[in-house]
């Protein structure tokens, strides 16, 4: 009988443990008596087709990384509504003190279909938070209907977004923080990095 996901998810921890409790310890050792010490804070889709980690082939505490429906980056907001991303932004360039911050996109992102489909109405049928979560990267539906040119787009909207925080102003203007976007073309295997001088993205995995 074939193994069920979970099945292999608990052999490929015993995997995960042997390379780095057995073969590395080192690395173990450094992380727990050092603490974490990214340099990049990376702001991936929650989407289970683009696992950052694996994307960049990372080890164990080289990034910090944050998750959510369509990568997306609020506005600096403070105030009583809970903020799990900007909370988590905050701890990044504020205590970690992270050197670099990549926001990931990819194609055929479901939120960012979500928003093209349902957008202009601002709620999507019987759900409770997707479309008003969603509706931060409205303005990028004037690019037009095309999910994957809006997903791009909404990279562009949430750097604008990262530079409304104060101390990320503030460290970009020091110029010991630098700000990145990134694309993903899931059926070609293609990294595209945004470039701020065109409005474009550019091939970047060359």
């Amino acid at each position: 009988m074939a193994k069920s996901t979970v099945e292999r998810m608990l052999a490929g921890f015993k995997s995960f443990k042997a390379m780095y409790y057995e073969q590395r310890p080192e690395r173990v050792t450094d992380l727990m008596n050092m603490g974490q010490k990214p340099e990049v804070l990376l702001i991936a889709c929650s989407d289970s087709r683009v696992d950052p980690a694996i994307l960049t082939n990372a080890e164990p505490g080289e990034m910090f990384v944050i998750r959510n429906v369509a990568n997306l980056v609020p506005p600096y907001e403070p105030d009583e509504n809970y903020h799990g991303t900007s909370s988590a932004i905050e701890f990044a360039v504020r205590d970690l003190k992270v050197r670099d911050i990549v926001i990931l996109g990819h194609s055929a992102c479901g939120g960012i279909q979500a928003l093209v489909e349902h957008g202009e109405a601002g709620k999507v049928p019987e759900r409770d938070f997707i479309g008003e979560w969603v509706s931060m990267a409205k303005c990028c539906l004037e690019h037009g209907p095309d999910v994957d040119e809006v997903s791009r787009r909404s990279i562009g909207n949430s750097l604008q977004n990262l530079m409304t925080f104060p101390y990320i102003q503030e460290r970009v203007a020091a110029g010991d923080l630098n700000l990145h976007g990134w694309w993903f073309g899931m059926k070609e295997g293609i990294l595209w990095r945004y470039d701020a001088a065109t409005d474009e993205f550019v091939q970047g995995d060359e």
